[in-house]
């Protein structure tokens, strides 16, 4: 049976590495750091999304300034806000909750976030650090990815990765992070033809679809490390549910060599990092 990545206990490890960083440098900066995150509308989701951020933030001593706006809120009141963030020396990093409502343009308004205050790593200035190799400020999915790999000690050089999804949330900068870590780094998508025996060839898999429970047993490679960063809501016949990501779990872990669970795996690694970079952000700004 695979040996299973816990990113929660991960998580939770540099968080408690956070708060001793926070407790040194609020004395010299006379505040803590402080992250906004804006949402918009209902979506429960998000809500709970939103919820745990900020008592994970309140755990490492960071502040909040989150912000809830109506579902009908327009783009301009929103650039507004952002613009009055981006000029609040008491906010180190600013993220937008997504999905937002339709009629919002969620890429405009990254752009209107000032690049050092970029939580979630995506502006184009950032992800232009990435591909150049410099540093700064990274998405927090598959920064949380590397994170882990780091923690397990998985060799990365030279290894064959295959990286099932090309979205810029996650698997456009995945790949990036692979190959600065010297991998081989394949980019799979719904368009790409013999998907299955692609990667079946993977020493190191990344599933990003959003598809639940794609990712079979034909999938994947004797011995190999499986990342699943997908997280689905399934429903049973009886109305219950249950979380479950890109990968079937039952099928893969006889198989693989180490696999994330969800709950439990990148999830709160994501989280980790949108507060790392928060810190990261404040500390330079000291």
């Amino acid at each position: 049976m695979a040996n299973l990545l816990d990113g929660k206990t991960t998580a939770q490890k540099i968080q408690s590495q956070l708060r001793e960083k926070i407790k040194t440098l609020e004395p010299q900066r006379g505040r803590p750091p402080g992250l906004a995150v804006l949402m918009v509308g209902d979506n429960p989701a998000s809500a709970v999304y939103v919820r745990n951020k900020e008592k994970s933030c309140e755990r490492v001593g960071i502040a909040s300034f989150g912000q809830h706006f109506p579902a009908d809120t327009s783009q301009e009141e929103l650039k507004e806000a952002i613009a009055n963030l981006n000029e609040d020396d008491r906010v180190d990093g600013i993220l937008v909750q997504l999905p937002l409502p339709e009629h919002l343009d969620a890429v405009s308004l990254l752009y209107e976030i000032a690049p050092h205050k970029d939580a979630d790593g995506l502006h184009p200035m950032n992800l232009g650090g990435l591909v150049r190799g410099e540093k700064g400020l990274r998405s927090c999915t598959p920064a949380g990815v590397m994170r882990l790999l780091e923690e397990y000690q998985i060799p990365l050089a030279g290894k064959r990765a295959v990286v099932l999804g090309r979205s810029i949330l996650v698997g456009k900068p995945m790949a990036l992070m692979l190959l600065e870590a010297n991998c081989t780094v394949t980019v799979a998508h719904s368009r790409t033809e013999n998907l299955e025996a692609i990667a079946s060839e993977a020493d190191i898999l990344i599933a990003a679809v959003g598809r639940p429970e794609m990712v079979k047993a034909n999938y994947i490679k004797p011995g190999a490390v499986v990342i699943d960063v997908g997280i689905n809501r399934l429903e049973d016949a009886n109305g219950k549910s249950r979380l479950v990501g890109d990968v079937d779990f039952q099928a893969a872990e006889p198989i693989a060599g180490y696999i994330t669970p969800v709950p439990g795996g990148i999830g709160p690694m994501t989280v980790a990092m949108l507060l790392q970079n928060t810190v990261d952000s404040y500390q330079k700004r000291i």
